[in-house]
């Protein structure tokens, strides 16, 4: 369920893969224990054009969507772990971030959800 969306400037792949930037993205959300490893999902969206402020410096934001129902500070933790891994991962780069937007349970629909025997759960 959870979706991991990250938006960065193109050369943070002179750098990594995109294979390993969404393993280690994917490594931190299941760290946090707030999911099970085989529902994150993660996206790549990498940008040649871009600004950040009145500059063109390296950056790497997370969107990270999941489903509403964990507290404030289990988001903040998995903002925090996020970012913190990422930034072992580059540590040159000056702009890396995260924030954390909810699904609501009550409009929230998949696939999956058609079936009549779909029971939904959290971790």
């Amino acid at each position: 369920m959870p979706h991991f969306i990250i938006d960065c400037s193109e050369n943070i792949l002179k750098l990594h893969s995109q294979e390993q930037i969404i393993d280690q993205v994917h490594i931190s959300a299941v760290s946090t224990g707030l999911f099970n490893k085989n529902d994150v999902k993660v996206r790549v969206n990498f940008f040649q054009k871009y600004s950040t402020g009145d500059k063109k410096e390296d950056f790497i934001h997370v969107f990270a969507n999941i489903m509403e129902g964990r507290t404030i500070e289990q988001k903040a933790n998995l903002s925090k772990t996020i970012v913190k891994d990422l930034s072992s991962m580059f540590p040159l780069v000056p702009h890396i971030g995260t924030n954390v937007i909810e699904f609501e349970r009550a409009t929230y629909f998949n696939k999956n959800m058609l079936d009549p025997n779909y029971q939904f759960s959290m971790p």
